[in-house]
């Protein structure tokens, strides 16, 4: 897999302790959406790292040799860009380690535009998908999502068992 970095604890971005994987591509869609002509990311600082590529199973393993992590969350830039890889390693780590802990995916994809890519990521188990665009400007507060236990950057997002 690729990836733009991996965090071995996260405690912001689900309401229990996390590894934070951070996926390499995303088409901008974000920005371009509201007509700006430069990056709008919140995530931006990540469009700068190098690329980083681990093996699937050391990344199950790295994840599952930490006592502490109680789930996974998948996050920017773009994870749906990276389904393929994605879905690899939930097979992987639900099949070969049987390991069933929460994967949360964090998308700026609005749920109508994904609902062939929802379906694919449905066949796993206890998958959490974060919807909606950062969108400072049309949505300026953040929210509170009961499913993540989190705070969101704005209005427009939401979190969905599926």
């Amino acid at each position: 897999m690729i990836v733009k970095s991996i965090q071995d604890e996260d405690y912001i971005n689900f309401r229990i302790p996390s590894m934070l994987i951070a996926t390499p591509i995303c088409s901008g869609k974000c920005w371009k959406e509201l007509g700006l002509e430069s990056s709008l990311c919140q995530n931006e600082a990540l469009l700068k790292q190098k690329n980083i590529e681990i093996n699937d199973y050391i990344l199950c393993e790295r994840y599952l040799a930490n006592d502490l992590t109680k789930a996974i969350v998948i996050a920017g830039l773009e994870p749906l860009d990276s389904l393929l890889d994605i879905l690899d390693f939930i097979r992987i780590l639900r099949e070969n380690y049987q390991c069933l802990d929460p994967i949360v995916i964090y998308t700026g994809y609005k749920e109508d535009e994904v609902e062939c890519k929802i379906t694919e990521l449905a066949k796993m188990k206890n998958i959490i998908v974060k919807f909606g665009r950062y969108d400072p400007i049309n949505f300026p507060e953040s929210i509170y999502d009961e499913v993540l236990g989190v705070k969101l950057a704005t209005n427009n997002q939401y979190a969905k068992i599926i």
